[in-house]
């Protein structure tokens, strides 16, 4: 049924690349600011809010759990408006299960986001990051094979 939830979605504004999957459990908020490239996935339980444009680069993953999160309030205001920005996911980047994005973040190509991890600030290309908040946990190269 991906092809009827790229339908559905393409209906409702989203740009979902080819052969993106969206998994039956995922949330999206507002698919009409959401853009994916080619053979993207959002898997079950993925939840993404978003206000703002949130975009997924080709071949990007967004695991079981994930929470990406484009919007917040203004607490210093006492009518506490909401606020927005968009996230960026880089392609061929992995956003492992249960992480959580935040408003704002550019997530580098080829980036690994692990699990659980509580992404605050942007992460640098081709590195594996991991905690709370997260941090790069080491670089590695992109492999030319594909292996």
């Amino acid at each position: 049924m991906h092809g009827w939830r790229r339908l559905l979605l393409r209906c409702f504004g989203a740009e979902i690349g080819p052969g993106s999957r969206v998994y039956p459990r995922a949330r999206i908020w507002a698919p009409w600011n959401l853009r994916t490239g080619k053979v993207a996935a959002i898997a079950d339980d993925a939840e993404i809010y978003n206000p703002a444009l949130v975009e997924l680069g080709d071949y990007v993953i967004v695991s079981q759990g994930a929470y990406l999160c484009a919007a917040s309030h203004d607490y210093r205001q006492w009518t506490f408006p909401l606020i927005s920005k968009p996230i960026l996911i880089g392609p061929h980047a992995w956003v492992a299960a249960r992480a959580m994005i935040q408003m704002g973040i550019t997530i580098g190509e080829g980036c690994v986001v692990g699990l659980g991890s509580v992404v605050t600030h942007d992460l640098p290309a081709w590195t594996v990051c991991a905690g709370n908040p997260c941090c790069v946990v080491r670089h590695y190269e992109k492999s030319e094979d594909g292996c």
